[in-house]
């Protein structure tokens, strides 16, 4: 069984954060979020063996990077209410071995319509990249 502390000085450890309570949450209290924080999460499933399959990260952070399609069709974490994680919940979860929250029932797009939307500004941007070269 792990204890509170155990889990405290885990998120130290990854995020340089030195003061930690048991209720921030991840994204809003200490900043962990994007690439950190999917990062973070997979440490985390690894060092205490903890079953992810059922964890849906939108809920509980963003994307890094520019998302020129999100302002058009919205990224899957401004689609649902932010979940917090605490070290509360990552206690629970790595003394049960799986993830355990719950999520609300939620609908998503079978595509990524932000994403489409990105590349297809690459593929025009770069298209247009090769034909101002063999232009001349």
């Amino acid at each position: 069984m792990y204890v509170l502390d155990d889990i405290i000085e885990f998120i130290k450890e990854q995020t340089a954060i030195k003061d930690v309570n048991p209720e921030d949450d991840l994204l809003n209290d200490l900043g962990c979020s994007g690439d950190d924080h999917h990062e973070f999460m997979a440490e985390y499933a690894k060092k205490y063996k903890v079953d992810m399959n059922s964890y849906l990260w939108y809920f509980h952070s963003d994307e890094e990077g520019q998302n020129i399609g999100s302002t058009f069709f919205k990224p899957p974490y401004e689609r649902v209410k932010h979940m917090p994680i605490t070290p509360l919940i990552l206690l629970e979860s790595a003394n049960k071995g799986k993830w355990t929250l719950n999520y609300p029932e939620h609908k998503l797009p079978k595509r990524r319509y932000d994403i489409l939307i990105n590349q297809v500004l690459v593929f025009l941007f770069i298209a247009y990249i090769i034909y101002s070269c063999f232009r001349k």
